[in-house]
């Protein structure tokens, strides 16, 4: 299955409730769509169910992002099915709490293999297809505000997102004119388990637009970027003002 002349999509982390939402959002854009799956093939199979009755030529293949391994057989796959690479939306990711100093070799792994070493090998993949393309294409990572914040109990998780967000700028300034490479941060769309407190009032209280983050925040960031062709190399903080503090 070769699309002709439809703009392609290549995506990790669409399985959760965000990454679902951004998935419909791109194909509703006009992309097919070409996400990855690793746990649940249940839900990945939902998901591309209602995909295809927007965009039709969109698939899934099974990928455990921290396997470099993996991601190289999931782009094999991909080439084999299509014929163009426009976006790649790279946002697989893990979160949970890491107490120092206990924080074990696994824990260590389990944060970094996926968030970063994965989100590394997925852009370097995707680039090898997009720098022989004459078209424009974008890559957006997913990283997010701890990058920029001391979250003393969520070591491994805020040093992946850091390095995500070097990263971007390392791959906008080496593909540009051709690729545009950009991150998109959020910020609180749940109590942050940093927080142990009861009362989301409190969290509330540490955002100046006094709510949490909503999907359609990030959607609506994500297609800034897809109309916008002078952005490449930035970071930017969907947080409703949460870094201000």
């Amino acid at each position: 299955m070769k699309p002709s002349g439809r703009k392609v999509c290549f995506m990790t982390g669409a399985s959760g409730k965000l990454g679902s939402e951004i998935a419909l959002s791109i194909a509703g854009q006009g992309y097919s769509v070409c996400f990855t799956w690793h746990s649940s093939e249940e839900k990945a199979s939902l998901l591309l169910e209602k995909i295809r009755w927007i965009s039709p030529e969109s698939s899934m293949i099974q990928c455990n992002v921290s396997k470099t391994g993996e991601i190289l057989n999931a782009f094999a796959v991909f080439r084999g099915l299509y014929d163009r690479l426009d976006l790649l939306v790279a946002s697989a990711s893990n979160f949970y709490k890491t107490t120092l100093p206990d924080v074990s070799e696994e824990e260590w792994d389990s944060l970094v293999d996926t968030n970063l070493k994965g989100t590394f090998f997925t852009m370097q993949e995707a680039v090898k297809i997009m720098r022989h393309q004459s078209f424009l294409s974008r890559i957006i990572t997913m990283s997010d505000i701890s990058a920029g914040l001391v979250w003393q109990n969520f070591a491994p998780y805020t040093v992946s997102k850091a390095g995500v967000q070097h990263l971007t700028r390392i791959f906008a300034k080496k593909y540009a004119p051709g690729i545009l490479v950009n991150s998109i941060a959020p910020g609180t769309f749940t109590i942050n388990p940093d927080k142990e407190v009861d009362a989301e009032d409190e969290m509330i209280g540490k955002i100046p637009l006094r709510r949490y983050g909503d999907p359609l925040d990030i959607i609506r960031t994500i297609i800034f970027l897809l109309e916008n062709d002078y952005i490449t190399g930035q970071v930017i903080n969907v947080d409703g003002g949460r870094l201000l503090q």
